[in-house]
């Protein structure tokens, strides 16, 4: 099957531009783009898409031993870029696809001009002086309690990952992301997502990044995002005034002006 159709790419923009390809983070799709779309799309040519078992993606795709690894995301990203002939991307990856974006860009460097980590976490666990955000005990009970009754798990964990009380409307849309993808399938991307560690592979990043972390996030602290900049030779790190774990939700317009700064800087 051709990486088009798999992962229901679409492309809009100016095709004169340059490219960023918009990856989106776990339990989503790339509707979750959308308000941040319109600002990017007036500057640069827009690559969306769907994970393999997200969103407009087939289905029919996803096995559980190739998505088992962020490396299978990661591989579909590369072959998207080649099916497309693109090159000098610029790879925007929200939560744990900011680790497929290194992975892929590891992989093949000279694919890519630029990467943007919005909300990066290279581990969610704890781990002696590191500090993910969650003990192993977070976690067995977030998995457990996603496995048991992924709908009660969606309504529960939205407004975390969301934040912004006083903004329902935000969680809302994520719980009705969250709904829309195949619980099965879910089960296994939350414990890809949620117990890989891929700190060490932020060493070789050799492509420019910028890192974009919110002012207050209970999923990826702060802490996370100084982690990554640390170990990111040469990269910018940049502290949104938003809160939450989306802020192309929460802070639009905001988080499109981030994007489009560092992918159009030379």
């Amino acid at each position: 099957m051709d990486a088009r159709r798999r992962n229901n790419v679409n492309v809009i923009g100016r095709e004169d531009a340059p490219v960023v390809l918009l990856a989106h983070g776990f339990g989503c799709d790339q509707n979750l783009w959308r308000l941040v779309v319109p600002d990017l799309a007036r500057r640069f040519r827009l690559v969306l898409f769907d994970h393999v078992g997200s969103g407009g993606s087939d289905l029919a795709a996803w096995s559980p031993e190739r998505y088992s690894t962020l490396d299978g995301y990661a591989g579909d990203v590369l072959e998207i870029c080649a099916e497309l002939d693109l090159r000098d991307v610029v790879l925007v990856g929200h939560s744990v696809s900011a680790m497929i974006a290194v992975l892929a860009a590891n992989r093949e460097p000279e694919r890519f001009a630029k990467l943007v980590l919005l909300t990066p976490s290279p581990r969610y666990l704890d781990d002696g002086g590191y500090r993910g955000g969650f003990t192993r005990a977070d976690i067995d009970e977030l998995l457990g309690s996603l496995e048991s009754n992924y709908l009660g798990w969606s309504a529960a964990m939205a407004p975390v990952i969301a934040g912004n009380p006083d903004r329902p409307e935000v969680a809302g849309e994520l719980e009705a992301a969250f709904c829309r993808t195949d619980p099965a399938i879910a089960r296994v991307f939350a414990r890809t997502t949620f117990l890989s560690d891929n700190r060490a592979d932020l060493a070789d990043v050799t492509v420019r990044t910028a890192v974009l972390q919110c002012f207050s996030d209970a999923i990826a602290p702060r802490e996370v995002g100084q982690f990554v900049h640390d170990r990111i030779e040469g990269s910018v790190l940049v502290t949104l005034d938003a809160i939450g774990h989306c802020p192309q939700l929460s802070a639009p317009e905001q988080t499109a002006a981030a994007i489009a700064e560092f992918a159009g800087a030379r």
